[in-house]
């Protein structure tokens, strides 16, 4: 499985509805409105890079309302949380 975090930048117009509209994403699993200079933090988990490529590149990119993104995909998760388990139960 591939993880990566999505930041990204609103325009003010948008803030109200684009994180209902990022989470619509196929493989976003999680969307966060945060502080700081980012608005939102998206995470997205696929099987394949090809996947991600694609959640980016034209479906994150071709939301109305972005302004800009940044994305890290991750390396390595540490964490005490057994997230496929999570996932299989639909917590």
């Amino acid at each position: 499985m591939i993880t990566a975090f999505v930041l990204v930048e609103s325009e003010r117009t948008a803030l109200a509805k684009l994180g209902g509209r990022l989470q619509q994403i196929d493989g976003v699993a999680e969307v966060y409105s945060v502080t700081g200079a980012w608005d939102f933090v998206a995470i997205v988990r696929v099987d394949r890079h090809e996947q991600l490529a694609h959640a980016l590149a034209e479906d994150v990119a071709a939301l109305e309302g972005v302004s800009r993104s940044q994305t890290m995909v991750a390396f390595d998760s540490f964490t005490d949380l057994d997230l496929d388990q999570l996932f299989a139960d639909g917590s």
